[in-house]
């Protein structure tokens, strides 16, 4: 499928790795002119000088700044003023009991997961709406939904995600602008292979079992009892980013290898 997105200026943040990085090559590979974020600039080098090895001829660039910040914000909108596709990618998160969670880790869980994706939004979808064309997602989690126990803060963020990209779907009535979000699941992204690979070396069985006990009991109710690869996730987003997915907005997505147990 042609995804109609050649020549498209696109942003993808958290970009130098897992998800955000599958979406960029992606994104790249249909001939949008892409840029990468990341917090230091050796890792969107790393990053841009992949994709451009991997997608001869790719219109390929990057930004380093902290998108947990408003000043890493301004610094992306500086170098990049203007885009057609913007996908909120980056964030963190860390398993820690609720009542272990301070102050200072919730507004940062929300500043880097939330406030990213809001203060981007608020500067592009200005330029979006005037040319009557663009798209927006929110990379999202199927945490949103069902709010893990042993990161809540991770989950509250997530939810919140969806209720800000249904809310900005629904000042674009009457236009060729949308603003989606995607839930992904379980995803062998970077931050959770390393994750999974420290439990393994502690518990002293290998990164199988990890992964089949994981599935076994934190996420039973996963159809395809895998991590998905961040190349599948990506699959969705780009699609959700091409001129064909022109009537979905509003929608939350999932991409979750059916974590969610529910039909709508």
């Amino acid at each position: 499928m042609d995804l109609g997105i050649a020549g498209k200026r696109a942003l993808v943040t958290g970009s130098t790795a897992g998800i955000g990085f599958a979406t960029a090559r992606a994104l790249a590979r249909e001939g949008a002119r892409v840029v990468v974020n990341g917090r230091t600039q050796a890792r969107v080098d790393a990053a841009v000088a992949a994709i451009r090895a991997g997608v001869p001829g790719a219109h390929i660039g990057g930004v380093a700044a902290d998108l947990g910040t408003a000043a890493g914000c301004e610094a992306v909108i500086d170098q990049v003023p203007v885009v057609d596709i913007l996908v909120n990618n980056v964030g963190i998160f860390e398993v820690r009991p609720f009542e272990d969670i301070t102050d200072a880790d919730w507004l940062r869980f929300f500043e880097v997961n939330v406030l990213s994706g809001v203060r981007l939004a608020r500067h592009y979808l200005p330029i979006m709406r005037t040319a009557n064309w663009g798209r927006v997602v929110f990379v999202s989690s199927e945490s949103a939904v069902q709010i893990p126990t042993e990161m809540i803060h991770y989950g509250m963020t997530k939810t919140a995600q969806l209720a800000i990209a249904r809310g900005l779907a629904e000042t674009l009535v009457g236009t060729d602008v949308t603003v989606n979000s995607v839930l992904a699941g379980p995803t062998a992204s970077e931050g959770v292979g390393a994750f999974v690979a420290d439990l393994a070396a502690a518990q002293g069985v290998d990164v199988a079992s990890v992964e089949r006990e994981f599935f076994s009991s934190a996420r039973p109710s996963s159809v395809i009892r895998r991590f998905a690869s961040p190349e599948e996730v990506a699959a969705m987003i780009a699609y959700v980013c091409s001129a064909p997915a022109s009537a979905t907005t509003g929608a939350a997505l999932r991409v979750d290898g059916g974590v969610v147990r529910a039909i709508v």
